[in-house]
């Protein structure tokens, strides 16, 4: 899951009528519904103009022919129309608000916060990390939209020949980051690098781009399928393969030299306030990293123990480090062929489907399906991943599998990767946002990492509940994922906070895991390269158990996990705090 690009305008609406619309007085007295409702329609379709990306997936057709705007013009534009939108906000009375309407309120002032707090520290600078580029957000911009008409080709084309300016306004933010001191390391330039190289084609047909020409639809006169066909070649060609080839050339010379040899994104100009600033983004709450590193310990000490139990209970004659060295290693544990894996990931999925009705009233109706992670990223990738589908698109939500490296790919690992990353992980919690009634649009599409996070570690822990771990390793690879996830807080926060070098933290995870090697590298870089974010699993998880625990405590026989959960689920994603205050209010009514 987590974060989206903006976009540039100006090209298609006047910039004196975006602020007229901002900043005009109401000609009447509006009600607080009233005021907070046109704040809400204001700002959707604000949203929509700067983020052609996002439109797109929202089923908004007219901006599929562009990519997002980062040029200076467009951040000093967005400011100041946000903070616009939040004056509007703060005037309105909430007293006078339903409660429905107070968590609309609410949520929509802390996006805009965080939003202006993000802009003033001017993240774009830094618009790439392990996980997340703007150059894969381009290659993916379009992936899945349905289109059946000619124009729809003509509005990629258009957007595969506006990946060169998107490319060089990116490029000229990072230019800034390399003058003020804002980058990298140089450990993540070095992996990620390579990855743009490879998109650098001789033969366009080559790339990712030009396989919705290979499929175009069959009402499609001959003509007319050559005709895009050899448009669609030229434009990937001239426009998004030099583009590759800049962004490559800067990450291997100019980039990399300036790239610091540090890790600690405090050591950066301005990095506490950066990296406070990623955890109240992550984490939903504004908290100390000395706190979060203390809260990580413990819960490595806690996991530790029933892993060493249940090592014990399995019957294994050997340490700890033996045992991980056994399932690292051992063939039994891994796929023999990528088709395999995915065959295996399948059957799991299935067989937590059959189990979900007893744990959740409500279901969504889109399904999902089981994709291996792209060629072109896999090398650098994680090891799975949800990708939502497009409304209105044509295909339903993707559980991405790598089957790059298989044997760094362990199958006893597969169930909890699993429960959190299909069902009921990310596409439950994710298409039940999409499916969202009688809410604003901003919140279907809305997506916080400590909210949705931890909803996916919470799920790893309720397949004990819904049966789905079959045996003692199955067991022992949700546990090693769990610590995997307590070993974030430690790892993140002493990387970013307390001076730990990448060997401490690669260390440190394959020490108290039994992640493969590759796995433990790659998390460590992505943790280098994206502060914070990996505090939300954790984090996330621990509230919603105490909102659990705390449900159960005060409803007793009158408990219903169905429930509990739907109500969970109901909002789509809240800041924590506003999730305890929701999840209060159920508890309340259940008891009346």
């Amino acid at each position: 899951m987590p974060g989206s690009t903006l976009a540039n305008p100006l090209r298609f609406i006047p910039i004196l009528t975006l602020l007229a619309t901002l900043f005009a007085p109401a000609s009447w007295a509006a009600s607080a519904p009233e005021a907070l409702q046109q704040v809400i329609d204001d700002h959707w379709q604000y949203s929509l103009r700067e983020d052609p990306i996002t439109a797109g997936r929202m089923g908004e057709t007219g901006y599929n022919d562009r990519l997002p705007g980062v040029a200076p013009q467009d951040r000093a534009r967005r400011l100041k129309a946000e903070q616009a939108l939040l004056a509007r906000l703060q005037k309105i009375d909430a007293s006078q608000l339903s409660a429905s309407e107070r968590v609309n309120h609410e949520l929509l002032s802390w996006v805009l916060e965080n939003s202006i707090e993000g802009n003033e520290l001017f993240l774009d600078r830094i618009p790439v990390n392990t996980f997340y580029s703007f150059w894969s957000s381009a290659l993916d911009a379009s992936s899945g939209l349905s289109m059946p008409r000619v124009s729809d080709y003509e509005d990629y084309i258009a957007r595969i020949k506006d990946f060169g300016r998107y490319f060089d306004e990116n490029l000229a933010n990072m230019r800034v980051g390399v003058k003020d001191g804002f980058v990298l390391p140089k450990i993540v330039v070095e992996g990620i690098a390579p990855t743009v190289r490879a998109q650098v084609y001789d033969d366009p047909t080559k790339s990712s781009l030009y396989e919705p020409f290979n499929n175009l639809p069959e009402n499609f006169s001959a003509a007319e399928k050559k005709r895009l066909q050899q448009q669609g070649k030229q434009a990937i060609r001239d426009y998004a393969i030099p583009a590759f080839d800049r962004v490559a050339t800067f990450l291997e010379g100019d980039y990399l030299n300036a790239a610091t040899d540090t890790l600690e994104a405090e050591a950066l100009p301005g990095g506490e306030a950066y990296y406070r600033h990623a955890i109240r983004t992550y984490v939903t709450l504004d908290m100390d990293p000395n706190e979060i590193h203390k809260i990580g310990l413990a819960e490595v000490k806690r996991i530790r123990g029933e892993m060493d139990a249940l090592i014990k209970e399995s019957g294994f004659k050997g340490s700890f480090e033996e045992f991980t060295e056994f399932l690292r290693t051992d063939p039994q544990f891994y796929a023999k062929t990528p088709k395999d894996l995915l065959k295996e990931a399948s059957y799991i999925a299935k067989r937590i489907d059959y189990r979900l009705p007893e744990f959740f009233g409500k279901l969504p109706r889109l399904p999902y399906g089981v994709v291996p992670v792209p060629d072109e990223i896999a090398p650098n990738y994680t090891t799975a991943s949800y990708n939502p589908a497009a409304i209105g698109g044509t295909r339903g939500g993707a559980y991405w599998v790598n089957t790059y490296a298989l044997d760094q790919r362990p199958l006893y690992e597969l169930v909890a990767l699993t429960l959190h990353e299909s069902v009921p992980g990310h596409h439950l919690q994710g298409a039940l946002s999409l499916e969202l009634e009688n809410v604003p649009q901003f919140r279907r599409n809305l997506y916080l990492s400590a909210y949705g996070e931890g909803w996916g570690l919470y799920s790893e822990r309720l397949g004990v509940e819904m049966g789905v771990y079959e045996d003692a390793y199955q067991q022992f690879g949700r546990l090693s994922y769990e610590m995997w996830r307590a070993c974030r807080l430690v790892i993140d926060t002493g990387i970013h906070s307390q001076g730990w070098n990448r060997q401490q933290a690669l260390d440190f995870l394959a020490d108290n895991t039994s992640l493969s090697k590759a796995n433990v590298r790659a998390e460590v870089d992505r943790y280098i390269s994206w502060p914070g974010q990996a505090l939300s699993y954790k984090m996330g998880e621990i509230k919603i158990r105490e909102l659990r625990a705390e449900a159960e405590k005060a409803l007793g026989d009158q408990f219903d996990i169905r429930k509990f959960h739907d109500a969970l689920l109901a909002n789509g994603a809240l800041p924590l705090s506003m999730l305890e205050q929701e999840m209060d209010r159920f508890i309340r009514q259940q008891k009346n």
